[in-house]
């Protein structure tokens, strides 16, 4: 059967490759970003306290209730926003379903996305299927900061969105209160809507506080905020996230949400929106245990060729290997792991047109100390 895909530019995905390399050659994974340890035990106990009490069909499209009234709680707890249950949060299959669902919502044939790269590989796909383009603004390639004034002379009559990321993969920038007010500025000048993704909301570093969309009142008012029970509570394989956006917005995502997934798995609803209310100590705690594995991360690796820039936020180390190597990331990536035995992702997966000189890969850090250590072992022997 011959097929005329829909789809020409969209492959495997990087971490899809890179996952079958390591396991052919029994690499150790800082590929993927994924913990190679579990959540909190009485989360897995209220998962299956919840099978066994048939907690077992269908939930609401929207979301338990009680689970969004929790998100609701959590939101005012910490961004001071007060945000309805009922008309504006949405729980989904995971952040990725989230993002796709927003896009899908809003853009329309002909419609710019900014996106600003490096950025996670799902943005550009989700665009174009909804006959969007996706418009690539880079970061500042010192500190992956925003330059707002680069962004805004990317905006034309057709723009519709800018999308940001938060703190950030894969860099671990984190965005400041000033970044906030000039996309409030910017998005305000033009009309935008707003995507934020800030799935790692809770692992920002050094006393920094997250400065989520939802802490600006204009902001917020035209944005989808999206995060991640998966990352905040390490079970991503659960695949379950959320959406917050105001009412005109959440129920365009709605529309889009009933007919992609309709529902999330009932029983870990059930579970989040009891941790959620017994626990909230847990996602208070996660900067300061996060934090000790990134210490512990650099640590290791001082003995190393690498170079290591900083770390804002998110639990991913972007390290620098031109003190070794100046062959391209994707091939560095596959020879780390035929040499060493270690699996990272090269950052130029994360742009349209990666900048020439540079050497740069991204390992993460959310695993055991054993695993890092093992890890960094081999690392630095090469």
């Amino acid at each position: 059967m011959q097929i005329a895909t829909k789809f020409p530019k969209i492959g495997t995905t990087i971490f899809t490759v890179i996952n079958q390399l390591a396991t052919e050659h029994e690499a150790i994974n800082l590929g993927q970003g994924f913990p190679d340890f579990d959540g909190p035990q009485e989360l897995g106990d209220a998962l299956a306290a919840a099978v066994r009490a048939g907690r077992n069909q269908y939930a609401p499209m929207m979301g338990l209730p009680a689970l969004r009234e929790q998100i609701a709680l959590k939101t005012e707890r910490l961004y001071g926003r007060k945000v309805h249950a009922d008309m504006e949060v949405t729980v989904t299959s995971g952040a990725t379903e989230a993002l796709f669902a927003a896009i899908t919502a809003v853009v329309r044939t002909g419609d710019e996305v900014i996106v600003l790269d490096p950025c996670y590989d799902s943005y550009e796909p989700a665009i174009e299927m909804n006959g969007g383009r996706a418009v690539h603004v880079p970061l500042d390639s010192r500190d992956f900061s925003p330059d707002w004034q680069r962004i805004a002379d990317a905006v034309t009559p057709h723009t519709r969105m800018i999308m940001v990321n938060t703190p950030h993969n894969p860099c671990g920038s984190v965005f400041s209160m000033a970044d906030l007010q000039a996309l409030a500025d910017l998005a305000r000048r033009h009309d935008l809507i707003v995507l934020c993704d800030e799935v790692y909301e809770h692992i920002v570093f050094d006393g920094a506080a997250h400065q989520s969309v939802l802490r600006h009142p204009e902001l917020a008012e035209r944005s989808f905020a999206i995060s991640s029970f998966g990352k905040t509570y390490h079970c991503t394989g659960w695949k379950v996230g959320y959406c917050i956006a105001p009412r005109v917005l959440s129920a365009e995502f709605r529309k889009v949400h009933q007919y992609l997934t309709f529902s999330t798995f009932t029983p870990a609803q059930v579970a989040f929106a009891q941790v959620l209310e017994k626990n909230p100590q847990h996602y208070l705690d996660l900067p300061a245990f996060y934090q000790a594995k990134r210490d512990r991360f650099r640590d290791l690796l001082a003995g190393s060729k690498f170079k290591l820039p900083p770390v804002a936020g998110g639990y991913f180390q972007i390290v620098d290997y031109s003190e070794l190597s100046q062959i391209d990331d994707l091939s560095f990536c596959e020879w780390l792991v035929k040499k060493a035995g270690v699996a990272a992702i090269p950052l130029s997966a994360f742009y349209e047109s990666p900048p020439m000189q540079q050497r740069l890969i991204r390992f993460c850090f959310a695993k055991n100390d054993a695993t890092l250590e093992q890890a960094a072992e081999r690392l630095r022997e090469l």
